[in-house]
């Protein structure tokens, strides 16, 4: 079987609030239970999490990982979360053998559990917690070109009946989440936003040109302003290096007050 789908980039929200009824994501949940209406269930899944950072990409590889509850500050219901997917150790070693066939260094963990930028949104995704995934990290320097290529590395994933998800957030600014909307900060948001959709989505341009726009992202408007720190975009770039392709699906929930995307190639 072959997933009519590549791959799915998401926006998961502000730590584990969207498990815990948060109204400020409730567009969030809508949207990710209906992306799971299109979703034929996949064999496997991949999750590149932008919690998890490493000098190499390094790919979980454990039998039965545990969950890391990788934030701070929340009610105590928020560290008793369970998501008890199992791994895939099998996958992690096909993942490690194509990124080495593409001349990407890359390391195995059997040790590491899953953080939360898998555990949120699969637990919307996908609830039964019934299909083995494996987590891959980001790279140490964040180069969006390398992620680009991590993912081009895993495009036969794509005909194993495989989903890869990227699990980011197209705003990550913190303070602005704590401060008053304002109509400049509004316009930076949309600003980019809409640059995301075009770049992500435009039938009339080569995959050459894409490539090098996303490459250049924080050259669009707004962009540093949504994204001071890269890591919460990067794995979009390995969605799409997967792809290779415009989006065919995409969509703009409101989360945190905040216009985000959901992409689907």
């Amino acid at each position: 079987m072959t997933l009519p789908y590549k791959a799915l980039f998401l926006s998961h929200g502000g730590g584990p609030l969207p498990l815990l009824g948060h109204e400020d994501h409730r567009e969030m949940i809508s949207c990710l239970q209906h992306i799971a209406t299109l979703l034929p269930k996949p064999d496997a899944i991949v999750v590149v999490s932008a919690h998890w950072e490493a000098r190499v990409p390094t790919i979980t590889s454990g039998v039965n990982p545990g969950l890391i509850y990788d934030y701070y500050g929340f009610p105590p219901e928020s560290y008793e979360i369970q998501y008890p997917c199992p791994g895939n150790p099998p996958l992690a070693q096909k993942i490690h053998q194509l990124l080495s066939d593409a001349k990407i260094e890359s390391a195995l963990d059997d040790q590491r559990g899953f953080d939360h930028g898998l555990f949120v949104p699969l637990s919307i995704l996908y609830p039964a917690a019934n299909i083995p995934c494996v987590q891959l990290s980001l790279a140490s320097p964040l180069d969006p070109e390398l992620h680009i290529d991590i993912g081009r590395a895993l495009q036969s994933l794509s005909g194993n009946n495989i989903l890869l998800v990227g699990s980011g957030f197209t705003f990550h600014n913190m303070r602005a989440f704590f401060r008053p909307d304002t109509e400049e900060s509004r316009g930076l948001n949309f600003a980019f936003e809409e640059w995301l959709r075009t770049t992500c989505s435009q039938t009339d341009i080569t995959e050459e040109a894409r490539r090098d726009a996303l490459i250049h992202w924080d050259k669009a408007p707004g962009a540093r302003y949504c994204q001071p720190r890269e890591e919460h975009l990067l794995p979009l770039h390995v969605c799409y290096g997967l792809a290779q392709s415009p989006c065919v699906e995409y969509f703009n929930p409101q989360i945190m007050n905040k216009k985000s995307s959901m992409i689907l190639w």
